[in-house]
Protein backbone atom coordinates (compact mmCIF):
# COMPACT_ATOMS: atom_id res chain seq x y z
CA UNK A 1 0.00 0.00 0.00
CA UNK A 2 1.30 3.44 -0.48
CA UNK A 3 0.89 4.71 3.34
CA UNK A 4 3.02 1.89 3.81
CA UNK A 5 6.01 3.23 2.49
CA UNK A 6 5.57 6.30 4.31
CA UNK A 7 6.04 4.19 7.82
CA UNK A 8 9.40 5.66 9.35
CA UNK A 9 10.49 1.56 9.80
CA UNK A 10 10.43 -1.40 7.75
CA UNK A 11 7.21 -3.45 9.63
CA UNK A 12 5.52 -0.89 10.79
CA UNK A 13 1.67 -0.15 9.90
CA UNK A 14 0.17 3.30 9.26
CA UNK A 15 -3.52 4.16 8.42
CA UNK A 16 -4.94 7.28 7.09
CA UNK A 17 -1.60 8.85 8.27
CA UNK A 18 -1.79 7.10 12.32
CA UNK A 19 0.62 4.34 13.75
CA UNK A 20 -1.32 1.19 14.45
CA UNK A 21 1.38 -1.30 14.72
CA UNK A 22 4.75 -1.02 15.38
CA UNK A 23 7.31 -4.00 14.20
CA UNK A 24 5.40 -6.64 13.14
CA UNK A 25 8.58 -8.69 13.25
CA UNK A 26 9.47 -8.39 16.94
CA UNK A 27 7.44 -9.80 20.04
CA UNK A 28 6.43 -6.72 21.43
CA UNK A 29 3.50 -5.37 22.44
CA UNK A 30 1.99 -1.68 23.80
CA UNK A 31 -0.59 -1.98 26.33
CA UNK A 32 -2.71 1.17 25.67
CA UNK A 33 -5.69 2.66 28.25
CA UNK A 34 -8.35 5.35 27.22
CA UNK A 35 -10.54 7.51 29.86
CA UNK A 36 -12.86 10.10 29.37
CA UNK A 37 -15.83 10.09 31.97
CA UNK A 38 -15.06 6.71 32.85
CA UNK A 39 -12.06 5.40 34.93
CA UNK A 40 -13.50 2.96 37.85
CA UNK A 41 -10.43 0.73 36.53
CA UNK A 42 -7.61 2.77 37.23
CA UNK A 43 -7.08 0.99 40.58
CA UNK A 44 -6.83 -2.37 39.13
CA UNK A 45 -5.23 -1.77 35.89
CA UNK A 46 -2.17 0.87 37.74
CA UNK A 47 -1.79 -2.91 40.30
CA UNK A 48 -1.71 -5.18 38.17
CA UNK A 49 0.49 -3.17 35.88
CA UNK A 50 2.83 -2.53 39.08
CA UNK A 51 2.91 -6.39 40.57
CA UNK A 52 3.56 -7.45 36.94
CA UNK A 53 5.96 -4.73 35.85
CA UNK A 54 4.77 -3.88 32.65
CA UNK A 55 4.59 -0.16 31.33
CA UNK A 56 1.48 1.08 30.11
CA UNK A 57 0.23 4.18 28.34
CA UNK A 58 -2.50 6.28 29.10
CA UNK A 59 -4.52 8.69 26.68
CA UNK A 60 -6.81 10.47 28.61
CA UNK A 61 -9.42 13.56 27.79
CA UNK A 62 -8.95 16.86 29.13
CA UNK A 63 -11.99 16.85 31.12
CA UNK A 64 -10.60 13.91 32.80
CA UNK A 65 -7.20 15.68 33.43
CA UNK A 66 -9.12 18.40 35.12
CA UNK A 67 -11.44 16.09 36.77
CA UNK A 68 -10.85 16.25 40.80
CA UNK A 69 -11.67 12.76 41.63
CA UNK A 70 -9.31 11.59 38.26
CA UNK A 71 -6.48 13.65 39.48
CA UNK A 72 -5.21 11.15 42.33
CA UNK A 73 -4.77 8.67 39.98
CA UNK A 74 -3.47 10.38 37.42
CA UNK A 75 -0.52 11.42 39.77
CA UNK A 76 0.05 8.19 40.68
CA UNK A 77 0.16 6.82 37.23
CA UNK A 78 2.57 9.93 37.00
CA UNK A 79 4.93 9.03 39.86
CA UNK A 80 4.76 4.78 38.09
CA UNK A 81 6.41 6.39 35.12
CA UNK A 82 3.69 5.25 32.52
CA UNK A 83 3.37 7.23 29.27
CA UNK A 84 0.72 10.12 29.70
CA UNK A 85 -0.69 11.44 26.57
CA UNK A 86 -3.53 12.86 25.10
CA UNK A 87 -7.30 12.05 23.60
CA UNK A 88 -8.30 15.39 23.12
CA UNK A 89 -10.17 17.88 25.20
CA UNK A 90 -13.43 17.53 24.72
CA UNK A 91 -13.99 14.13 22.92
CA UNK A 92 -15.13 15.64 19.40
CA UNK A 93 -16.03 13.34 16.24
CA UNK A 94 -13.41 14.47 13.57
CA UNK A 95 -14.99 12.62 10.75
CA UNK A 96 -18.16 10.91 9.15
CA UNK A 97 -18.60 7.19 10.38
CA UNK A 98 -19.84 6.27 7.19
CA UNK A 99 -17.95 8.97 4.85
CA UNK A 100 -14.48 8.86 6.78
CA UNK A 101 -13.09 11.40 4.17
CA UNK A 102 -16.08 13.60 5.28
CA UNK A 103 -14.14 15.76 7.86
CA UNK A 104 -16.68 17.27 10.47
CA UNK A 105 -14.29 19.65 12.40
CA UNK A 106 -11.67 22.58 11.43
CA UNK A 107 -8.30 22.50 11.39
CA UNK A 108 -8.80 25.37 14.63
CA UNK A 109 -11.30 23.33 16.47
CA UNK A 110 -9.20 20.08 16.53
CA UNK A 111 -5.63 22.07 17.18
CA UNK A 112 -7.46 24.26 19.58
CA UNK A 113 -9.27 21.29 21.53
CA UNK A 114 -5.75 19.26 21.08
CA UNK A 115 -3.92 22.62 22.97
CA UNK A 116 -6.64 22.72 25.75
CA UNK A 117 -5.80 18.89 26.46
CA UNK A 118 -2.04 19.50 26.79
CA UNK A 119 -2.88 22.57 29.20
CA UNK A 120 -4.95 20.48 31.17
CA UNK A 121 -1.81 17.96 30.98
CA UNK A 122 0.89 20.52 31.79
CA UNK A 123 -1.30 22.06 35.13
CA UNK A 124 -0.67 18.06 36.20
CA UNK A 125 3.26 18.49 35.61
CA UNK A 126 2.72 16.09 32.44
CA UNK A 127 5.25 17.75 29.67
CA UNK A 128 6.26 14.57 27.68
CA UNK A 129 3.28 13.08 26.52
CA UNK A 130 2.10 15.61 23.75
CA UNK A 131 4.16 13.98 20.73
CA UNK A 132 1.61 10.75 20.60
CA UNK A 133 -2.03 11.16 20.69
CA UNK A 134 -5.15 8.90 19.89
CA UNK A 135 -7.90 10.39 18.73
CA UNK A 136 -11.58 10.80 20.12
CA UNK A 137 -13.48 7.48 19.47
CA UNK A 138 -10.27 6.32 18.24
CA UNK A 139 -11.74 7.94 14.48
CA UNK A 140 -9.74 9.84 12.47
CA UNK A 141 -9.17 10.53 8.44
CA UNK A 142 -6.01 11.41 6.73
CA UNK A 143 -6.65 15.30 6.54
CA UNK A 144 -7.53 15.45 10.41
CA UNK A 145 -3.58 13.47 10.52
CA UNK A 146 -1.71 15.87 8.54
CA UNK A 147 -2.84 18.81 10.42
CA UNK A 148 -1.88 17.08 13.52
CA UNK A 149 1.78 16.18 12.28
CA UNK A 150 2.29 19.52 10.65
CA UNK A 151 1.87 20.80 14.36
CA UNK A 152 4.47 17.85 15.46
CA UNK A 153 1.68 15.46 17.01
CA UNK A 154 1.82 11.94 15.44
CA UNK A 155 -1.72 9.81 15.64
CA UNK A 156 -1.38 6.26 16.82
CA UNK A 157 -4.34 3.85 17.78
CA UNK A 158 -5.21 0.05 18.12
CA UNK A 159 -4.41 -2.55 15.82
CA UNK A 160 -7.19 -3.20 13.98
CA UNK A 161 -8.84 -7.13 14.23
CA UNK A 162 -7.40 -7.47 18.11
CA UNK A 163 -11.42 -6.87 19.72
CA UNK A 164 -10.17 -5.40 22.92
CA UNK A 165 -11.52 -1.54 22.25
CA UNK A 166 -14.57 -3.48 21.96
CA UNK A 167 -14.85 -4.04 26.37
CA UNK A 168 -16.72 -0.18 26.33
CA UNK A 169 -19.76 -2.58 24.92
CA UNK A 170 -22.38 -3.75 27.24
CA UNK A 171 -25.50 -6.39 26.84
CA UNK A 172 -28.08 -3.98 26.18
CA UNK A 173 -26.27 -3.16 23.05
CA UNK A 174 -27.42 -6.34 21.94
CA UNK A 175 -25.40 -7.87 18.40
CA UNK A 176 -23.02 -4.77 19.14
CA UNK A 177 -22.19 -6.53 22.86
CA UNK A 178 -18.91 -8.70 23.00
CA UNK A 179 -18.01 -10.24 26.35
CA UNK A 180 -14.15 -10.56 27.72
CA UNK A 181 -14.18 -13.87 27.31
CA UNK A 182 -14.82 -13.43 23.71
CA UNK A 183 -12.03 -11.20 23.60
CA UNK A 184 -9.84 -12.92 25.39
CA UNK A 185 -10.19 -15.79 23.34
CA UNK A 186 -9.89 -14.12 20.00
CA UNK A 187 -6.78 -12.44 21.58
CA UNK A 188 -4.99 -16.45 21.74
CA UNK A 189 -6.33 -17.41 18.69
CA UNK A 190 -4.08 -14.44 17.13
CA UNK A 191 -1.53 -14.69 19.24
CA UNK A 192 -1.34 -18.26 17.87
CA UNK A 193 -0.97 -17.75 14.28
CA UNK A 194 1.40 -14.84 15.12
CA UNK A 195 -0.59 -11.89 14.55
CA UNK A 196 0.12 -9.84 17.75
CA UNK A 197 3.88 -8.66 17.04
CA UNK A 198 3.97 -5.07 17.27
CA UNK A 199 0.15 -4.80 18.18
CA UNK A 200 -1.21 -2.48 20.10
CA UNK A 201 -3.74 -3.43 22.55
CA UNK A 202 -6.43 -0.62 23.58
CA UNK A 203 -8.75 -1.24 26.51
CA UNK A 204 -10.59 1.18 28.31
CA UNK A 205 -10.27 2.46 32.24
CA UNK A 206 -13.39 2.53 32.27
CA UNK A 207 -16.72 1.60 31.35
CA UNK A 208 -20.86 1.99 31.29
CA UNK A 209 -21.64 0.55 34.63
CA UNK A 210 -24.35 -1.86 32.61
CA UNK A 211 -20.70 -3.77 31.62
CA UNK A 212 -20.54 -6.05 34.65
CA UNK A 213 -18.03 -8.20 32.76
CA UNK A 214 -14.61 -5.41 32.44
CA UNK A 215 -11.85 -6.80 30.28
CA UNK A 216 -9.23 -5.08 32.66
CA UNK A 217 -10.21 -7.56 35.69
CA UNK A 218 -8.57 -10.21 32.63
CA UNK A 219 -5.33 -8.24 32.42
CA UNK A 220 -3.25 -10.28 34.62
CA UNK A 221 -3.88 -12.87 32.95
CA UNK A 222 -3.55 -11.62 29.47
CA UNK A 223 0.06 -10.16 30.88
CA UNK A 224 1.15 -13.57 32.12
CA UNK A 225 0.34 -15.65 28.90
CA UNK A 226 1.91 -13.05 26.48
CA UNK A 227 4.86 -13.01 28.79
CA UNK A 228 4.99 -16.98 28.57
CA UNK A 229 4.93 -16.92 25.00
CA UNK A 230 8.03 -14.52 24.97
CA UNK A 231 6.33 -11.00 24.60
CA UNK A 232 8.04 -7.80 25.96
CA UNK A 233 5.84 -4.51 27.13
CA UNK A 234 6.88 -1.50 25.51
CA UNK A 235 5.65 2.24 26.45
CA UNK A 236 4.30 3.68 23.03
CA UNK A 237 6.98 6.15 23.12
CA UNK A 238 9.12 3.19 22.84
CA UNK A 239 8.15 2.30 19.62
CA UNK A 240 7.01 4.65 18.05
Amino acid sequence: AAEQSEARKPGYTLEHGAYTRSDSTKKEISLVFTADEFFEGLPSIRGTLMKEKVPGSFFFTGRMYRNEKAIPFIRSLKNDLHYLGAHSDQHLLYADWSERDSTLVSRDSVLRDLQACHASMEALGITDGKRLYIPPYEWWNRQVADWCHADGVQLINFTGGTRSNADYTYPEMGRQYVSSGTIMRHLKEMEAKGALNGAVLLIHAGTDPRRKDKLYQHLPELIRDLRRKGYAFKRVDQVF
